[in-house]
């Protein structure tokens, strides 16, 4: 090999990679932040398994259709077979608060007959996280949040107090409306706002890679009952200790392992979703192949929620792989990461899952806000690779024969390579939290955009020169093998005239190559106004026909992504 080798402080099986007469790389510190946790129960078809710190056990069966709807997760076969009843939200509501899909009462007495009676059933109990009745089934309505967010979560403040906007006469739940849900339910509705936290975990089957769980599931917690049956989920993202797998499909998130396994759209094989008008639309198959007509999934897939609410999801997960590489890099020029990128393509093929890029200001800003040390030498650029395969020499041997050609052409200055599951986080850390820095640098301007390889980091340097010394910092970080740019600015404070400057200067700029001015965070408020510049005035038109034929009162998730025209 064109470098030496040595130990990484630490742990035999981290190595430094670099090219002859090189100095010594510190070494990597830090990790990433420690995730809420919410309550796993977990039970098999014909076993009971009491969970750690849980309470009861969970009961498995079709007992489950006499009983209260719960947040079911089931790992199973391929299978049409629906063990479960259908399930749909809580009518708990907080009187005044800004439920922005409530379900005034006139629309639900006419659906009465269509909902089932269990639909409305909480019985009282404990008002903690995760609490159970005695037989292990959750305690009050479907609608618990933040069991599961992480320890000292800033409160989000309600859509009426961020944004003007002109309230529709559903935002509010009157007196009325509690009567009448009241009669409909007699001792059915709750208003005090802890008995509203619905449990994140019921209980989970599993046989064969195929889970089926409530959208109020969170995505670390899944990921970390699947792998301990040697399966993972396709999508991962930085958040994971606090967003929800329905807020994901709904959102059709990208993450960390879209360029191994793709999108949402083709990993999600069913779902769940509860219409403006009460009905509960059960596409919620477990089958790999199912050409019966429209596809009306993927209608949902991305949606963010206007057009139904999802409240289960059936999702492929892989194999674990049995072997993890990670290598972090320092290269002179994004050319020189380019050009990586197709080497590293070339020459790892099938088990390259994770291809990621920063910048040097966000090394920078990593080391100088959070304390993590580059393991590199200081380079212009940072690539992190990641490779997943199930023969551990093998795959040592690709990433060793490709480090040793990129080392050998010039391509990379410097680097390290991890094996030892300890210093993988680390090294992903260096990329995860990236966003944590820039959050501590001041206020922050976000942009994530789809652009052609080619141009991907010439916006950044573009409005570098644009905004000059009016910026603190512009970065650009994120997933190269997807074509998604993330372009951060930082400010001291919030500066109108800086948002003029870079509003719409990005989404033309971003238009003129053919872009996306959202590849995977979604519209929501902030870019509704913007479609336009990547999507065409008839795509427009029917998304709004859609709209208007799934919700024509316009109550679901109301003011995102489409104006409202009820």
């Amino acid at each position: 090999m064109a470098g030496r080798s040595r130990q990484c402080a630490g742990a035999a099986s981290s190595r430094t990679l670099r090219p002859s007469g090189s100095g010594p790389a510190a070494g990597a510190d830090g990790g990433s932040p420690r995730r809420g946790r919410g309550c796993v129960r977990a039970a098999a078809r014909s076993a009971r398994l009491r969970v750690p710190g849980c309470g009861s056990t969970a009961g498995g069966g079709r007992r489950a259709r006499s009983r209260a709807p719960s947040a079911n997760l089931c790992l199973r076969a391929a299978s049409n077979s629906r063990p479960f009843p259908p399930r749909a939200l809580s009518t708990g509501l907080a009187p005044k608060e800004e439920p922005e899909a409530s379900v005034p009462a006139a629309m639900l007495r006419r659906q009465l007959l269509a909902w089932p009676a269990w639909l409305f059933r909480g019985p009282p109990g404990p008002r903690g996280a995760c609490a159970l009745a005695a037989e292990g089934r959750p305690v009050g309505p479907l609608a618990r949040r933040g069991c599961c967010s992480a320890p000292g979560t800033p409160e989000v403040p309600l859509t009426r107090e961020r944004y003007p906007v002109r309230r529709l006469p559903f935002s509010t739940v009157s007196e009325q409306d509690l009567a009448a849900f009241e009669r409909i339910v007699p001792g059915g509705v709750f208003t005090d706002p802890e008995a509203l936290q619905a449990p994140n975990v019921d209980w989970m089957r599993t046989l064969r890679g195929i889970l089926v769980c409530q959208a109020g599931c969170v995505l670390e917690e899944l990921s970390r009952y699947v792998e301990e049956r040697d399966f993972i989920m396709p999508l991962d993202l930085g958040a994971k200790g606090s967003c929800h797998i329905g807020g994901n499909v709904a959102t059709n998130a990208g993450g960390l392992r879209f360029l191994r396994y793709g999108s949402l759209h083709g990993t999600v094989l069913g779902l769940e979703v509860v219409l403006a008008d009460g009905t509960i639309l059960d596409c919620l198959t477990s089958l790999r192949k199912d050409n019966t007509g429209y596809d009306l999934k993927q209608l949902f897939i991305g949606s963010e929620g206007t057009l139904g609410v999802i409240t289960a999801v059936s999702i492929l997960c892989p194999p674990k792989p049995r072997a993890v590489n990670v290598a972090f890099l320092g290269c002179p020029g994004f050319a020189e990461v380019l050009q990586t990128f197709s080497t590293c393509k070339g020459m790892l093929g099938e088990i390259l899952s994770a291809f990621e890029f920063m910048d040097a200001v966000c090394m920078q800003l990593v080391g100088r806000h959070l304390h993590l040390a580059s393991p590199v030498q200081e380079s212009p650029f940072y690539v992190l690779i990641e490779t997943s395969g199930s023969n551990a020499g093998h795959d040592a041997e690709k990433l060793g024969s490709f480090l040793e050609h990129a080392l050998g052409s010039g391509l990379v200055t410097d680097g390290t390579m991890a094996t030892d599951q300890t210093k993988v986080k680390m090294l992903w850390a260096l990329r995860e939290r990236i966003t944590e820095a820039l959050s501590r640098d001041g206020y922050v301007y976000k942009y994530d955009l789809s652009l052609p390889l080619e141009r991907l980091y010439d916006i950044v340097t573009d409005v570098r020169t644009r905004l000059g010394p009016h910026a603190k910092h512009v970065v650009g970080y994120g997933h190269l093998g997807d074509g998604n740019l993330h372009l951060n600015v930082t400010a001291e404070a919030f500066s109108p005239s800086l948002l003029g400057a870079l509003e719409p200067h990005v989404y033309e700029w971003t238009a003129r190559q053919q872009g996306s001015v959202s590849a995977e965070h979604g519209v929501g408020f902030r870019k509704r106004d913007v479609l336009g510049y990547s999507k065409s005035p008839e795509a427009l038109q029917l998304m709004q026909q859609l709209k208007a034929l799934l919700d024509p009162k316009g109550i679901l998730n109301p003011y995102k992504m489409l104006h409202s025209q009820a």
